[in-house]
């Protein structure tokens, strides 16, 4: 049995002894326990437990179960019932015992997947049979980059082939730690500790030999790479490799303009995120001591370019920030304070719906921030930012306008597009090189299916490290590789003041997508993500830090030198 099917079975079984034991006779719905059971199903195939983590698994589950009863409450059962999703939410505060209902299902549903994965994985090692003699050869993959799509495929080849002690996982990576992108933002809006969203690499992945370091040049022919030697191994540090795969990421593209990328915040690393909460605090501090109103109102205006997920939910966070701490500065007005937002189309968020973008935009604006729309930023120097139509007096200037593919792949002797994005099969093989592979940001993924580009996200970089997991293992074994199709399951985008946006596609439900906006969708958020967040201590760091949120005010210490930038 494959090991997608194995953990179907698991999941469904799971899922059916969790729904049984809470289902209250006479009163629960047979729907909700189907959609229970379709539910376990999916989340044992996408999101299989680690070996012998029951307590995450325990966690993770367990706070599953608030958007379930979210959905199951507010979309799912009011259509089976005939009644509109209004009626659904108005009923959501007589049904609190069933949020606990699902809570505790997702607790046992997770326990019992924790259960039956170490106990199948079990039972499957002892019918292996053992070879005295190690072997001759062996087979070293490496992966290029520490990001969702390289971890993860470093975390799936760990799953099926942990016990092959003739391939060796090396992965290569400039930082220790994964960066947990979704909750960048909170950490630039000081909602969060850098440390409590960069799970150690080392932590997830036990048999993958961690190398920190920047790759520096790539030998195709003689299958080698170097890297710079950040981390022990010293400067010149060669990887040789029999199986390659590019997961590198993207960088920040600043469309020629180096006025812009001199005097801009990038906003792709954590550091990136430090620099920018530092930054906007020492605007307060210089602010309030200042008497001329116009420099006043010019450190106090910070602009953000770029009207995507990422330029929305920084301007909404450090909208939240800023008007958080500027009761600590008598001096200062909320009147002197200015959040902009540049974007160069009609709308903002092109990722999601045309209906729950307008409502982002109102929200925002009605809390504050300042939309310019239809604005191409054209140049920026210190103190001045100039747009399309205008300018404007800001000594802050972020910039989430776009991004490129890593410009080392350019240097390769591979078909790239006008991006410079690597160009790969549907099953991510890169043409004409035998074991080399590519995925996420740096390559142009085709769906299988659908023909059309894979947006590069972590959601769809995720599902591809899956994909390309079982296609280097099929490729070891000299079995055929499979074609990548996977459709979305949505999208969600947090505005600042516990407000959201969110459409989620149900697969099961003829892909029908469902929207929620406010603070329902703000939960949702807060929920999925929490839950997709590695690790048990780094789950229960953010929502302790989440909670003490609501009671106290937002941290505004400096943390780091300004200077060193």
């Amino acid at each position: 049995m494959s090991p997608t099917l194995r953990r179907a079975f698991i999941g469904l079984v799971a899922a059916g002894i969790a729904g049984l034991v809470l289902v209250k006779a006479g009163t629960q719905p047979i729907a909700e326990y189907i959609f229970g059971a379709v539910v376990g199903i999916g989340y044992a195939v996408f999101m299989p437990p680690r070996k012998n983590a029951y307590v995450d698994s325990i966690m993770a589950a367990g706070s599953f179960g608030i958007p379930l009863w979210g959905i199951s409450t507010v979309v799912l059962f009011p259509i089976l019932t005939g009644r509109s999703m209004e009626a659904g939410f108005a009923s959501m505060q007589g049904q609190l015992p069933d949020l606990f209902l699902w809570m505790l299902f997702g607790v046992m549903f997770g326990l019992l997947v924790q259960l039956g994965s170490d106990g199948v994985d079990w039972i499957w090692s002892k019918q292996s049979p053992e070879t005295a003699v190690p072997p001759v050869t062996s087979k070293h993959i490496l992966i290029l980059g520490g990001g969702f799509a390289g971890m993860k495929t470093a975390e799936e080849l760990e799953e099926r082939l942990a016990g092959d002690p003739s391939v060796s996982i090396i992965l290569v990576s400039e930082t220790n730690a994964l960066l947990f992108t979704p909750m960048l933002a909170e950490v630039a809006g000081s909602s969060l500790e850098p440390s409590h969203i960069s799970p150690p690499l080392r932590t997830s992945l036990r048999y993958t030999q961690v190398v920190r370091g920047s790759v520096t040049s790539i030998d195709l022919e003689g299958r080698t790479v170097v890297i710079d030697g950040t981390g022990h191994h010293g400067p010149g540090h060669e990887l040789k490799y029999d199986q390659l795969v590019l997961a590198l990421g993207a960088v920040s593209n600043y469309l020629g303009m180096a006025n812009v990328e001199k005097t801009a915040f990038n906003f792709k690393t954590l550091l990136d995120a430090i620099r920018i909460r530092n930054h906007v605090i020492e605007m307060f501090e210089r602010a309030d001591k200042e008497s001329d109103q116009e420099i006043c109102s010019r450190l106090l205006t910070f602009v953000v370019a770029g009207g995507g997920f990422a330029g929305v939910e920084l301007a909404g966070a450090l909208n939240d920030f800023a008007h958080g701490i500027l009761a600590d500065y008598r001096n200062l007005s909320k009147e002197d304070l200015q959040i902009i937002l540049v974007h160069s189309r009609d709308r903002i968020l092109p990722e999601l719906s045309e209906e729950l973008a307008r409502y982002a935009l109102a929200k925002m604006a009605e809390r504050g921030v300042v939309f310019r729309l239809n604005a191409r930023l054209t140049d920026a120097q210190p103190g001045k930012v100039f747009l399309s139509d205008c300018s404007i007096a800001a000594d802050t200037l972020i910039w989430t306008a776009g991004t490129t593919p890593n410009p080392l792949l350019k240097k390769l002797p591979l078909e790239t597009d006008k991006r410079g994005a690597v160009i790969v099969d549907t099953d991510f093989a890169v043409c004409k090189r035998p074991g080399v592979w590519a995925i996420g940001d740096c390559a142009v993924v085709i769906d299988a299916r659908t023909g059309k580009s894979c947006p590069p996200t972590a959601q769809f970089a995720i599902r591809e490290a899956v994909v390309l997991a079982r296609n280097i293992h099929a490729s070891l074994e000299g079995r055929p590789t499979e074609p990548f199709h996977f459709n979305s399951l949505g999208a969600l985008c947090v505005i600042g003041h516990q407000t959201a946006c969110a459409e989620i596609t149900i697969p099961f439900a003829r892909s029908k997508s469902f929207r929620f906006s406010g603070l329902l969708a703000w939960g949702m958020w807060r929920g999925i993500y929490l839950m997709k967040l590695p690790g048990l201590e780094r789950k229960l760091r953010v929502l302790t830090a989440w909670t003490l949120e609501l009671f106290f005010p937002r941290d505004s210490v400096q943390t780091i030198d300004l200077n060193e930038r």
